[in-house]
This record gives C-alpha cells, structure tokens and sequence, in this order.
C-alpha cells in the first residue's frame, strides 16, 4: 500500500516500502503554466530534506523542485527530458520526476496528507 504525502512547497511523495517516488502537484503545475524544461537529479545522488533536486521551467518561470525528504536517488523519469509537457498532463501520475530511497522514514511524519495539503491550497486561492 502506498501512502501520499505533501510539503507546502507542493511536492509530493508516494511511498512504498523505504523507496519515495517523488513530483510537483497539480496546484503547482496549472501555478507554472506549460512546461517546458525539466531538469533531474541523477541517479546516485543523495538528497537533504528541504534541498533543491530538480528545476523546472516553464513559459512564465523556472521554478526549484525541493525534495520532501532525505535520500538517495534511485531513478529519474527519462520521459520527461523528451516530453516535458507531461507535467501539465498527468503531475501527481505518470509526470513523477524521481524516485529516492529514503535515509529517514520518520521525516514523512512532518509533510501532509491530500486532506491537509487540499486544505492548505484553499487557503492560498
């Protein structure tokens, strides 16, 4: 079973086992606009919570992807370096941008839940 965690940066992270696959939220996306760009971490890398992991570009802006929590990245989402435009498509599926094994399982306890975070987005509109 997984489980689906939020930060208020608008990330989010899909868990199973001690491996995290880790995008952007729709709120972030339709944010952004159409992307354009996406650049990622490369397997291997070891990432500090809170710390910047990705960029992603679009026509309005480029914006930093930061990571929910501490890890290593085990693998990237090569389709999006050919179709970045997936993002707008699919950003909590199939637009994922990496997937990380998790260094501390307890810091997911700090990120939301989609109740929460849905909570959160309201009040920014």
């Amino acid at each position: 079973m997984s489980d689906v965690r939020f930060t208020k940066d608008h990330e989010w992270i899909r868990v199973e086992g001690d491996l995290g696959t880790v995008g952007i939220t729709d709120y972030a996306q339709h944010q952004l606009g159409d992307i354009v760009f996406v650049d990622l971490p490369e397997p291997g890398r070891d990432l500090a919570q809170g710390g910047e992991a990705a960029v992603v570009e679009s026509v309005k802006a480029a914006s930093e992807v930061y990571t929910p929590v501490a890890g290593t990245v085990t693998e990237n989402n090569d389709a999006l370096a050919d179709q970045p435009a997936l993002v707008n498509q699919s950003p909590e599926d199939g637009a994922w941008f990496f997937r990380l094994r998790l260094a501390d399982p307890a810091q997911l306890a700090g990120l939301m839940d989609r109740a929460a975070y849905d909570e959160y987005v309201k009040g920014l509109e």
